[in-house]
């Protein structure tokens, strides 16, 4: 890679903590690594103002927004909300999009994914050809070679972006 990208990772904090971790081990000196962390964020604030911090101090400016597909990532509310932040185009500078289905997911290694139970945001913007979903894998060129897919996705299809779902506003399972 030419230069490191800011990369953010979404993924389910309860559930996929270790997956994040191993990902910024494996990979860390891929990006500049831009992800929140347990603990980063105070549990007094509300669900609005989580969302604004989030934006304004996590993903306003990233490169790419890496979602961590796990077994119930598509239920959670604040991975929707990340997407979105993401994909926000008000600035002219949303981020690229790349889903990563992980070992713990029902579609890891079966050479399709049941959209059913994908993140719905993530899946709109599969469909429209902005976004991309692979394999975790511990390969680095692999993953190096992903995120630079992303990033010309970013600057070469962003007509392509669908942000245009409602938010979810409660996590649809836990």
């Amino acid at each position: 890679m030419e230069n490191k990208h800011s990369v953010f990772l979404s993924y389910y904090h309860n559930r996929d903590e270790c997956w994040r971790q191993y990902f910024e081990q494996l990979f860390g000196n891929l990006f500049i690594n831009k992800s929140v962390k347990i603990g980063d964020i105070s549990k007094k604030l509300n669900a609005q103002s989580v969302r604004e911090y989030i934006y304004n101090n996590y993903i306003f400016g990233v490169s790419i927004l890496v979602v961590l597909v796990g077994e119930k990532t598509y239920c959670r509310k604040h991975i929707d909300w990340e997407i979105s932040g993401a994909l926000m185009q008000n600035t002219g500078n949303a981020s690229g999009l790349v889903g990563l289905c992980l070992p713990t997911h029902p579609n890891y290694k079966q050479g399709h994914y049941n959209f059913d139970i994908i993140p719905p945001r993530l899946v709109d913007n599969i469909k429209s050809g902005y976004a991309q979903i692979y394999d975790w894998t511990e390969d680095e060129n692999t993953v190096a070679k992903w995120i630079e897919e992303a990033a010309k996705l970013r600057i070469n299809q962003r007509h392509f972006i669908n942000n245009s779902r409602p938010l979810i506003k409660r996590n649809r399972c836990k």
